[in-house]
Order: C-alpha cells, then sequence, then structure tokens
C-alpha cells in the first residue's frame, strides 16, 4: 500500500462514525427536538389562552360599560321623575295649604261675622235697655219697642244725612 492506507480502516471508521451520528441522532437529538416542539407548543397554547382571555376581558369591559352607561341613563331618568314627583308633590302640599288657609280664612270671616252679629245684637239690647230707661226718665213713652224703634228712625237718618 503506497502511503499506508488502508481501506478497510477507513471504512471501519466511516462505519463507526455513521453508527456513533444515528446513535446520537437517535439518543439526544431526536428526544432534545421533541422536548424542544413540546415546549414550543406548550408556550403557544399559553398565547392562545392569554389572546382569548384577555379578548373575552374587553368583551365583558366592553359589556360592562354599555350596562353602566345604560344604568346612568337610567338614573338620570329616574332623578328626573324623582324631581318632577318631588315638585307635583311640593305642588299639591302648597295647594293642599291654600285651602286649608282659605278655609281658616273663611271660618275666621265666620267667626267674626258671627261676633259681630252677637256683639251688635248685645249692643242693640244695651241700647233698648238706656233707650227704655230714658224714656221712663223722661216720661215720653211707656212704650220701649215704640221709643226703640224710634230711635233706630232717627241714628238711619242722621247716618244718611252724613254721608250725603
Amino acid at each position: 500500500m503506497p502511503l499506508n492506507i488502508d481501506w478497510q480502516q477507513i471504512l471501519l471508521h466511516l462505519f463507526n462514525f455513521l453508527i456513533l451520528g444515528i446513535g446520537l441522532y437517535l439518543l439526544l437529538y431526536k428526544p432534545v427536538k421533541k422536548f424542544m416542539k413540546k415546549r414550543e407548543d406548550t408556550y403557544a397554547e399559553r398565547e392562545e389562552k392569554t389572546a382569548a382571555a384577555v379578548s373575552d376581558a374587553e368583551k365583558t369591559r366592553e359589556e360592562y360599560e354599555k350596562k353602566l352607561a345604560a344604568a346612568d341613563e337610567e338614573i338620570a331618568g329616574l332623578r328626573k321623575q324623582a324631581a318632577l314627583d318631588a315638585e307635583n308633590a311640593g305642588k299639591a302640599i302648597v295647594g293642599e295649604a291654600r285651602a286649608d288657609a282659605e278655609k281658616i280664612v273663611a271660618d275666621a270671616r265666620a267667626a267674626a261675622v258671627k261676633e259681630h252679629d252677637r256683639i251688635v245684637g248685645k249692643a242693640g239690647d244695651d241700647i233698648r235697655d238706656i233707650v227704655g230707661k230714658i224714656a221712663e226718665k223722661v216720661g215720653t213713652s211707656n212704650d220701649v219697642d215704640a221709643a226703640y224703634e224710634e230711635f233706630l228712625a232717627a241714628a238711619e237718618k242722621g247716618k244718611k244725612d252724613g254721608k250725603d
């Protein structure tokens, strides 16, 4: 052999290298590749779940914002209705108070008229007694009622003359 090359040795080394490559491929490369693929799939799955959760959270947030806006509108409507109800109740109370005040004034006027009539009646009786006593002292008339009527006629005449 010229250069000391043994083809059998080269083929054996190539065969050993091939066995080593296949063994390393089966024992190291393939499991590591499988582990890396599994890890990559796990992270991709987590990312999908996270994206889905974020999407659901956004949808839920939008729904809650819509519900809050609707609740705000409902609250505003209820406030307006409450204000109208309060205003109507206030008007009703004021109306009742006015009616009560008018009743009180009417009752007071009726009481005043009754008191006026009582006072005038009492004064008339007092005047009748006084006129009767005067008539007796003067001796002009024994009839008290006739003397009283003459006094009233004179009073009415004086009242009419004073106005003209």
